[in-house]
């Protein structure tokens, strides 16, 4: 489905409303996954920053229980370069069709509807720590939490929902820890 997305998107720069839309079914999975995978390798400055608000907006709605989400219009008429989305795409295929042969639809009661809006209630966390400017490997823990709710929610997949909310507790502890080593190392100069 990503490759086709690229093969549908021929022009020099993409809106991101355009991306949500050709998402079709799985545009919860596949937005958190498209959107989490670049914080999960070296990207430009400043796309974290976009991922985590277009995340947290997404993440929310299904929260709350939406069946597709509303982009508006600020946040739909924003573009990026189709290059970024080549990279992403390029870099990520492999990688989930390893994950897609381990993937399957199990452990029913881990993505029902209900555990839908959990999840969506713990992306808009991590989307949250996405747009914080912590250097180094910061946004990378939360990225891999996001991907991997993704793919839980596009394979329908619980053990993935599950593995996804350990990955949350992991990836939060490494960011505070980080952040707190920060800050300790700061306070350590003055």
């Amino acid at each position: 489905m990503l490759t086709g997305l690229l093969a549908a998107h021929p022009e020099e720069r993409i809106r991101v409303g355009d991306l949500v839309a050709g998402l079709r079914n799985r545009v919860f999975g596949l937005t958190f996954l498209v959107f989490g995978i670049p914080n999960c390798i070296p990207m430009p400055p400043g796309v974290p920053v976009i991922c985590g608000i277009v995340l947290g907006f997404v993440a929310a709605q299904l929260a709350l229980g939406r069946d597709f989400p509303w982009l508006p219009a600020r946040v739909a008429d924003k573009t990026f370069p189709r290059s970024v989305l080549v990279s992403i795409v390029e870099r990520a295929v492999p990688i989930i069709r390893k994950f897609e042969r381990l993937s399957r639809p199990r452990l029913d009661v881990l993505v029902t509807s209900s555990a839908r809006r959990a999840i969506g209630a713990i992306i808009v966390v991590l989307a949250g720590i996405l747009v914080l400017p912590i250097p180094f490997l910061g946004n990378m823990p939360p990225g891999i939490a996001i991907c991997i709710f993704g793919l839980a929610l596009i394979e329908r997949d619980g053990l993935f929902a599950l593995g996804g909310y350990v990955a949350t507790v992991l990836g939060l502890a490494v960011t505070v820890g980080m952040t707190w080593a920060i800050f300790a190392g700061a306070a350590q100069l003055f």
